[in-house]
């Protein structure tokens, strides 16, 4: 079986819809599936991914389910609790301090210093979860994951998963950047700390994950491609910045 992750066209947060840009990114990825294989399609129900899907299923007359738990990541801290988490939050985003970040935001320096944040499975016992409800949420998101895999043959059984009916179908997803790391890391056994920060899928960015049963009945995942932009490359429309921040300390895009 095949998964295939789409982040949303770059946003209009705002309006919870497309940028111009994002919508022009949008179309070429329509362009880019129409002869693309996809079984079933589901989608978030925040306004970007359906405005991104809306053109890939107008131009091949398809329908998508509605996902709930593919909406993007919303497990949040409360860095008021604890001093150095706050300090570790930018600025920018504490306009209330009492209200409840994203972990994601949490600046990279801060976790470096504390190895459980990129542990499999100790970043559940970090900071962050003590003082939010991200654990909690990473766990009902990935049990409603899981048993979307389970009802197409695919059952999770410890760390791996039973191929109880193996297919070679493809399954998409238009979904978020945030929550896109969160079932990677799920299915690969990696802290979402280290896809969070240490990778990133730019608008419409396309990440691909197949199953290899190298053992019968046994099926491991395997991400193939990662935040892929062939679609914009061969419409000659350069990637949004959305989701990356400056290379360069002095260039403040996006600190």
């Amino acid at each position: 079986m095949k998964l295939v992750f789409i982040r949303h066209g770059d946003p209009d947060y705002e309006i919870d819809s497309l940028t111009p840009d994002g919508r022009i990114e949008a179309q070429l990825l329509a362009e880019y599936l129409a002869d693309k294989r996809m079984d079933e399609i589901f989608v978030s129900p925040l306004g970007r991914a359906q405005a991104t899907a809306s053109y890939t299923l107008e131009k091949l007359h398809r329908t998508a389910e509605t996902m709930p738990w593919l909406r993007e990541f919303n497990g949040r801290v409360r860095v008021w609790e604890d001093p150095e988490l706050q300090a570790a939050m930018p600025s920018e985003y504490v306009s209330d301090p009492h209200t409840p970040l994203i972990p994601w935001d949490i600046l990279p320096a801060y976790l470096a210093a504390r190895p459980n944040y990129f542990h499999p499975e100790n970043w559940r016992d970090t900071e962050v979860c003590k003082h939010g409800d991200m654990a909690e949420v990473y766990e009902s998101v990935t049990a409603a994951f899981d048993e979307l895999l389970k009802k197409h043959g695919y059952a999770r059984d410890g760390k791996i998963y039973r191929a109880e009916e193996n297919n070679d179908k493809v399954l998409v997803f238009f979904c978020h950047f945030g929550v896109t790391c969160v079932l990677l890391s799920h299915l690969l056994g990696i802290s979402p700390f280290v896809l969070w920060h240490g990778f990133v899928s730019l608008p419409t960015g396309i990440t691909v994950v197949n199953t290899e049963e190298r053992v019968k009945g046994v099926a491991c995942f395997r991400c193939e491609r990662f935040g892929d932009l062939t679609h914009l490359a061969l419409g000659g429309k350069a990637p949004s910045f959305a989701a990356r921040f400056c290379e360069r300390f002095e260039d403040d895009t996006m600190h």
